[in-house]
């Protein structure tokens, strides 16, 4: 059987309180059915929507960071 990606609000009722992920990938081996919650990996990342397309590096967000620190000490 081919993947399948279901949204989970189509799913019954029981299902769809246990998975926590808007969407699911369905797939079939030796007649077991797998659930597979797909995860947005844009949420990962606290920083990305801040950084976006921007030119912030690690070094220099650690840098303003500690730079902070000590100005409020």
């Amino acid at each position: 059987m081919a993947e399948l990606v279901l949204n989970t609000n189509t799913l019954p009722e029981p299902l769809f309180r246990l998975i926590k992920a808007e969407k699911v990938k369905v797939n079939e081996a030796d007649g077991i059915i797998n659930l597979i919650p797909i995860l947005d990996s844009q949420n990962d990342c606290p920083l990305r929507g801040l950084a976006a397309d921007s030119n912030l590096t690690v070094d220099s967000f650690l840098a303003m960071t500690h730079d902070e620190k000590e100005m409020g000490q």
